[in-house]
């Protein structure tokens, strides 16, 4: 013991010496912290410049690793790598709840114990990343992660990129199943985005087990990921672990057949907006696989966030807020694509929607039930025409375009809407169609469908004179 200190007394950083118990059946044994310097005991009291508490413990020598932090499975592995396997160790990690950053170097030791192994434990914290440190990474992690930002950079079809970019993190981990799983904890949301299934493996794609309450599952890892941000499970003990913490999601893995397990949030602002995870991986090459999943994470994240802005642009640009169904720049797009032949069909139904009664509602009830209205009125189109599209044209106009569908259908769908709107209190459309089949000029249609409308709606106004906009 004076020798191990005397070695951690020598080191200038926040240094402490760790020892792993040795065990036959290459599981990890008991953690002990053996030595320690007077930075580290420091440390194990320290507060920061507020004189807020972050760590108050007291520091015994060769007590467990648990009496002075929470079980950690990834510190445990480092231990494991660096003691056992005699393999050095590095990590620039950010402690979930804390506002700074840990450089982690751990070196093993060679000391002649038959039932210990030991390295060496020392820590520097920053406020400020240091991307030196987080860019300090071997040639063949470096190699496999440039790769992986070389496709993401230069994808022109993001989805059909990400789907080898995953299928080649499956192979770095040798694993059976990859998986990327996009979520929306407000909205209890979660889909697939990519995902690679090891060919003759027993795996299955989480796709067919996808249900509305598998978000559920993630907020539990969420839970079980705690303060770091990866969760590494390489054998039956760290999945007893994992059984303690959550016996639901441990009797799903048991379900799926893993019996390995690295899982990492994918963060994007400091907001997760899902998961990366392999399963039934190469255990001998965990510290390689966590760091190329770590880094490679934090360009996925950035891509899926950026691809997520530009779709959500794209939806706004299109949509039409109040209604929510698509807007005039939407309908101008699609009549640009018709005329340059980029839609084709044996058939086109043009419908021009015209809400009766709208300027009666706003001037005596109020705006808000003139929306009110409309927004109905865009539903009722759209439970009717499932089949087309609808847009909001201006105003109280909407534009309904079907394809390829008979003109009887047609007819009987805007006639019961007609006999539905002659009914006191319900919501009132003046209509006109026009049905091409054989393949006139849109804008000819769209000018036949609105000529018709404006009769209809004349009509309307003479059987309802009361209605009749001032």
């Amino acid at each position: 013991m004076k020798d191990l200190q005397k070695i951690v007394d020598s080191m200038d950083s926040i240094s402490s010496i760790l020892s792993v118990e040795k065990r036959d059946d290459g599981s990890i044994g008991t953690i002990r912290i053996e030595a320690a310097n007077a930075k580290y005991i420091h440390s194990m009291e320290r507060v920061d410049e507020n004189g807020k508490v972050i760590f108050s413990k007291k520091f015994v020598p060769g007590s467990n690793y648990e009496q002075n932090m929470e079980k950690e499975l990834n510190f445990e592995n480092f231990c494991y790598e660096c003691a056992i396997k005699k393999k050095p160790v590095h990590a620039y990690i950010r402690p979930e709840r804390f506002d700074f950053f840990i450089n982690l170097i751990m070196l093993p030791l060679d000391i002649d114990d038959p039932q210990k192994a030991y390295c060496t434990f020392s820590q520097e914290f920053s406020k400020e990343v240091n991307l030196d440190e987080v860019s300090n990474l071997s040639a063949t992690t470096s190699s496999n992660v440039l790769k992986t930002c070389i496709k993401l950079r230069s994808a022109k079809d993001l989805q059909k990129t990400m789907d080898e970019v995953i299928e080649d993190l499956r192979v770095i981990c040798d694993a059976s199943y990859c998986c990327i799983l996009l979520t929306e904890f407000d909205k209890h949301t979660c889909s697939v985005f990519s995902d690679s299934v090891k060919p003759g493996s027993n795996q299955r794609s989480i796709r067919e087990f996808l249900t509305d309450d598998f978000v559920d599952y993630a907020r539990t890892w969420l839970r079980i990921l705690g303060k770091s941000n990866c969760l590494m499970i390489k054998n039956q003990e760290d999945l007893e672990f994992i059984k303690k913490q959550d016996l639901s999601w441990y009797n799903s893995l048991m379900g799926a057949k893993v019996n390995s397990l690295v899982l990492l949030p994918l963060e994007y602002n400091s907001h997760v907006i899902g998961f990366i995870w392999a399963t039934n991986f190469d255990t001998s090459k965990t510290l390689h696989i966590r760091e190329s999943l770590e880094l490679s994470s934090f360009f996925i994240a950035s891509e899926i966030a950026n691809f997520q802005l530009v779709d959500q642009l794209e939806t706004l640009s299109n949509m039409d807020l109040l209604t929510c169904v698509k807007n005039r720049n939407a309908m101008n797009n699609w009549v640009g694509q018709v005329l340059q032949g980029k839609i084709s069909y044996k058939s086109l139904t043009t419908i021009f929607a015209d809400l009766n009664g709208l300027k009666p509602v706003n001037d005596n009830q109020g705006h808000d039930a003139g929306d009110k209205l409309l927004q109905e009125a865009a539903w009722i189109l759209r439970e009717t025409f499932r089949d087309g599209e609808v847009y909001r044209a201006g105003g109280d106009e909407f534009l309904v375009t079907i394809l390829d569908r008979p003109k009887e259908d047609i007819e009987k769908r805007i006639q019961k809407l007609h006999e539905k709107s002659e009914i006191p209190g319900n919501v009132s459309f003046s209509m006109g169609y026009y049905y091409d089949d054989e393949g006139c000029d849109i804008r000819k249609a769209m000018h036949e469908a609105d000529a018709r409308m404006y009769e209809d709606k004349k009509q309307f106004y003479i059987r309802h004179p009361e209605l009749k906009k001032r």
